[in-house]
């Protein structure tokens, strides 16, 4: 992991000289000057998006080229509401867009929108498949479900062959969800546990993941599964209230999760949820700020930062695919407050400062 973050960030440091230099130093020459980015992400329901991707992504466009604007908007998992923001930073004039679709199906129209007034389109987070994108930037999706697939199993163990557990994934529009799905069951199917009950969440809804949990709860009686395997930090929340409402300890349940939010690690640190993934959004929205400041200069990243070509059905899509690490109580000290994603302060509230101190948080 070492390795691979220097390696990305040498890439992202000579990028950035770059860029810096394309755009001059004080005075936003060199092409910079006035070039207009448009942000737009999916929805606020996953607290990652305001409280991590926008602020990143607005600070690093900044630092790069200090004369270019990004306008913002935020599709509140409204795809109908997302084209209009689309359209609305094309007909302002966006020189490039970053695209976090609501719907991946959709958001095609958008992309055909975008490439009819000649504006390069960077999907971000999500891929959009069918259509003519410039650059996709997000994690190794499928890698993170076998992740979070295999962090449950060895939580459970050897004694788990043969026992039921839950699948909670995510939303059936986001491609994303369908890749952490996949990658999911190409660890479990081969285990030998039995996945009794499986539900693909609308809009990563917290509250349907609860409703959802309360149905296989009732389905499969209080000591009918061993573990729960949850697609994100949001819906994991939802699944423990659920346990909880059941008379079921989630301490014995282990729960997993995604995005690392604050509300997961504390959940973590309290027993309720046993894991989550640590995605490096500053690298993913500092890495895609970059690649929008060279796209609007009408300019292609420079050798290094691209690390891969995926296919998204319409053509090879030049890619940077960052790698998700996952989260236990064991090594919160050691990835999100180590990288400085989190403060100790904003994870160990009072109720939890004897527990932060033995996890080595302090």
């Amino acid at each position: 992991m070492r390795g691979r973050g220097s390696a990305a960030a040498i890439a992202a440091a000579t990028l950035a000289a770059g860029i810096l230099a394309a755009c001059g130093s004080d005075n936003g020459g060199g092409g910079g000057e006035g070039k207009k980015i448009a942000l737009l992400l999916p929805e606020t329901k996953t607290a990652r998006y305001e409280a991590h991707d926008r602020p990143d992504f607005e600070a690093r466009v900044k630092q790069v080229c200090p004369k270019c604007t990004v306008t913002y908007a935020n599709a509140t998992q409204d795809a109908t509401k997302q084209q209009t923001q689309a359209e609305a930073a094309i007909t302002k004039g966006a020189d490039v867009l970053v695209l976090d679709a609501v719907d991946a199906k959709s958001a095609t129209a958008i992309v055909k929108r975008a490439k009819s007034a000649k504006v390069p389109v960077l999907a971000y987070d999500r891929l959009i498949s069918g259509a003519k994108i410039d650059y996709y930037v997000s994690f190794n999706n499928v890698r993170q479900g076998r992740i979070q697939a295999q962090t449950l199993l060895d939580k459970l163990g050897s004694g788990a062959k043969g026992k039921s557990i839950v699948m909670v994934n995510g939303a059936p529009t986001d491609p994303s969800a369908g890749d952490y799905k996949r990658g999911a069951h190409q660890v479990f199917d081969k285990s030998g546990v039995k996945i009794a009950k499986e539900y693909d969440t609308p809009d990563w809804s917290p509250d349907k993941a609860q409703r959802e949990m309360d149905q296989a709860s009732t389905a499969l009686g209080k000591t009918g599964f061993v573990g729960v395997y949850s697609a994100n930090d949001g819906m994991a929340s939802g699944i423990i209230a659920s346990l909880k409402g059941a008379g079921i300890k989630p301490t014995k349940i282990p729960v997993t999760g995604g995005d690392a939010e604050v509300a997961a690690l504390q959940r973590i640190l309290a027993g309720d949820q046993y894991s989550t993934i640590y995605l490096t959004i500053k690298k993913q929205a500092q890495t895609s700020a970059d690649i929008a400041v060279a796209a609007a200069q009408g300019k292609k990243p420079p050798a290094g930062v691209i690390n891969a070509q995926v296919d998204n059905g319409a053509g090879k899509v030049p890619s940077v695919l960052l790698t998700p690490v996952a989260v236990t109580k064991d090594n919160i000290d050691d990835t999100v407050i180590k990288d400085g994603f989190y403060r100790p302060s904003e994870i160990c509230s009072a109720s939890l400062a004897a527990t932060c101190k033995s996890a080595g948080i302090e």
